[in-house]
């Protein structure tokens, strides 16, 4: 698997670099504030390009503005890791909704109305000491939305897909997480009836910590199982 499509490392290492070249760039221009607030302000041509775009079309009448903000709205604030993470806290401070959890995901969704546009089989796995659990979609990328948001680019690559289901321990490794040789690993393939949610181990120290702050803990790799929380 080629580090740099799929390895999370090598992205959060570029991105640092980029934002340090930033951040360089910006310390070097104190001294030229007008012209350091006229670069904050200018626009992108991607971004100028896509918003002649809309007025073209909403001109046509081919395009709801309404509805785009709607769309935005719902990847926004009503499907992604941050809802999933919620649920994860809170099953770490409830043993009743953990229990329910694990026994039948998709009617905990329901009940808590995080179903979304997918009517599919939700099924929660645990990770503890001696299991570790990771989700793949050998097929194409199938993947719970409404709990984790879009799926990241690492998980629809095809070396992924395929090296999950062979070398499990291998993928982690690239992902920087060395596994003990006595913990098992369990790949889940998700597929269009059924997605999987990680329930990741809590980590050390956390007790007494709110629901609110548990999630801020929780982290869209560690509920696909591609990282353990620290």
């Amino acid at each position: 698997m080629a580090d740099d499509t799929v390895s999370r490392r090598e992205f959060i290492k570029k991105s640092t670099v980029a934002a340090s070249t930033v951040v360089a760039g910006s310390a070097a221009s104190v001294g030229h504030t007008h012209e350091a607030d006229q670069h904050e302000h200018e626009q992108s041509d991607f971004t100028l390009r896509a918003k002649a775009l809309v007025s073209v079309l909403t001109k046509k009448n081919l395009i709801d503005p309404a509805t785009m903000d709607a769309v935005i709205d719902f990847y926004e604030n009503k499907v992604g890791p941050h809802i999933g993470a919620r649920v994860v806290a809170r099953s770490w401070v409830d043993p009743e909704y953990r229990e329910r959890l694990l026994a039948d995901a998709r009617a905990v969704a329901r009940e808590d109305n995080l179903t979304g546009v997918q009517g599919t089989d939700l099924v929660a796995v645990e990770n503890s000491a001696k299991v570790h659990n990771l989700v793949v979609c050998t097929l194409c990328s199938c993947y719970p939305w409404p709990l984790l948001g879009l799926p990241p680019s690492w998980y629809k690559d095809a070396a992924y897909r395929a090296q999950s289901v062979i070398d499990p321990r291998g993928v982690l490794r690239k992902f920087g997480l060395e596994l003990d040789d006595d913990v098992e690993v369990r790949v889940w393939d998700s597929t269009a009836e059924v997605r999987y949610l990680v329930i990741p181990e809590r980590p050390v120290g956390t007790d007494g910590m709110s629901v609110d702050q548990l999630a801020e803990l929780v982290t869209r790799d560690s509920m696909v199982g591609a990282e353990k929380l620290q």
